[in-house]
């Protein structure tokens, strides 16, 4: 049996190891940030019905532009936001994580450079490793935010390419204001992409990034169906950007990248957008009863608008993961070493998982 290492893999791949948090079947999964509610009956039905006329077809290619499901990803936007957005300005793919590819490929590349502000998500290098774009990581200010001095001087000092803005950060749960993200698109001399993969679980007064797109055609807002929707195993993404953005994701996807299948169980979700924003807001609450219950414990616990919290402090963190896990309860350890990440489950997991966690640390 022979290893990778003995195969002529790059140089710059030797000694890594592939993305991915433990998948273990226990009681509380608390560790990827999942929509813990399974989809309801009535949305089963329906991509059923929709994945049965999608296989009809199944002996063509799918719509390679993918028209009709970025117009209805379009109009969910427009009623989220109340930004007025045409399909011509979105892009779909295979979960946001192939939108950053396809931009990395189109924008970055060898001699291009990319920043980002640390503790961010842990994709944001592996993309610029697989394109050959240089990643900068910036730390972050104080309480993990990102004030607009701080942005403003790393784009100065390094002139990115690329500047990747999470909005609510991962893995801190932190947004943005506006204005940080205006004074970064006036100053970057190249394109601005905000990462907004859990902007539904946003608190009341939480602006989108998606109000500053008219007149900024090098910015980009992406999103993800894997969150809100509960659709982490469909795997889609997408973008919100001027058209010409579109165009240049286009000239670097694989043919048909997203198959007709996807698309279709993408619009079946769409259509229960309703329905589904009413487990967000029960999210949002669950998520604010537990920074209100880890504070009253004593933890530092960082401000939160996505579907996880962020908190900390620990002498030995994986001892306390370890411990949780030992009790069937499964987070996450993740950013610097002494904080940990739990995702917002249902009201009984997040009962377990404060249970087991008083038991812990008492």
């Amino acid at each position: 049996m022979v290893s990778m290492d003995d195969l002529p893999v790059r140089d710059d791949l030797r000694g890594q190891t592939p993305y991915g948090a433990p998948q273990l079947d226990v009681a509380a999964r608390l560790n990827v940030n999942e929509n813990p509610f399974a989809p309801s009956e009535g949305l089963v039905a329906d991509v059923a019905s929709a994945v049965a006329d999608a296989t009809r077809g199944l002996n063509r290619y799918p719509d390679r532009d993918a028209v009709a499901l970025r117009a209805d990803l379009a109009a969910y936007l427009g009623r989220e936001s109340g930004v007025a957005l045409a399909g011509e300005q979105l892009w779909a793919a295979n979960g946001s994580n192939e939108v950053m590819h396809q931009l990395m490929l189109a924008f970055g590349g060898p001699g291009r450079t990319a920043i980002g502000f640390a503790p961010t998500y842990s994709m944001y290098p592996e993309y610029c490793r697989d394109t050959f774009t240089r990643y900068l990581a910036v730390p972050r200010d104080e309480g993990f935010r990102l004030s607009t001095s701080t942005a403003l001087e790393a784009v100065e000092l390094h002139q990115p390419d690329i500047v990747l803005l999470a909005s609510p950060n991962n893995p801190t749960g932190t947004a943005l204001d506006l204005d940080v993200v205006k004074a970064v698109l006036d100053a970057a001399p190249g394109m601005v992409v905000v990462d907004e993969a859990y902007a539904e679980f946003r608190r009341a007064g939480t602006p989108s990034s998606l109000e500053l797109l008219a007149g900024h055609p090098r910015l980009v807002v992406t999103r993800t169906m894997s969150k809100a929707f509960g659709l982490a195993g469909a795997r889609l993404g997408y973008l919100a950007a001027d058209p010409a953005v579109v165009t240049a994701a286009q000239l670097v996807r694989l043919p048909y990248h997203l198959s007709a299948v996807t698309q279709a169980v993408a619009r079946a979700a769409l259509a229960h957008s309703d329905e589904l924003q009413a487990q967000v807001a029960l999210l949002r609450d669950e998520r604010d009863s537990l920074v209100e219950w880890l504070r009253g414990k004593g933890f530092r616990v960082a401000d939160s608008d996505a579907n996880f919290v962020f908190f900390g402090e620990f002498d030995d963190r994986h001892a306390v993961w370890q411990s949780l896990l030992d009790r069937g309860v499964l987070i996450r350890e993740t950013g610097p070493e002494q904080w940990l990440r739990v995702s917002i489950g249902t009201p009984e997991e997040n009962a377990a998982f404060t249970a087991a966690l008083e038991e812990v640390t008492r």
